[in-house]
């Protein structure tokens, strides 16, 4: 009996552990104040903006784990894609976006 109770107990941690979500995960204040979420979505990782004039508009998406990402990154502004990634420091998420890698513009998100 207790054999079966310590087996179910490490089962259910097992599964819980196998379920935490990547630390990229979750609401951003980006470099100009609006709210970013970032969620899994089909093994990947979307960037949306909550807030601000484009509000619901899907802005990136990324693929890693273990706090660095890479993928692209769309500027609502002009709607133009580029090559980005993120890389996680605690609190602060270290966002890039690169035309052919060369020319590239950098922001640090904080979380909420």
């Amino acid at each position: 009996m207790i054999r079966t109770l310590i087996l179910a107990g490490a089962m259910a941690l097992s599964a819980n552990l196998a379920c935490a979500e990547e630390p990229i995960v979750g609401n951003w204040k980006t470099a100009s104040g609006e709210t970013a979420q970032i969620a899994s979505c089909g093994g990947s990782y979307c960037v949306t903006l909550k807030t601000g004039k484009f509000a619901g508009k899907k802005i990136g998406t990324l693929a890693g784990t273990g706090g660095t990402y890479n993928g692209e990154i769309t500027d609502p502004k002009n709607d133009k894609t580029y090559s980005g990634e993120g890389s996680l420091s605690g609190n602060s998420l270290k966002m890039k976006g690169c035309v052919l890698k060369v020319l590239c513009k950098s922001q640090t998100w904080t979380r909420l």
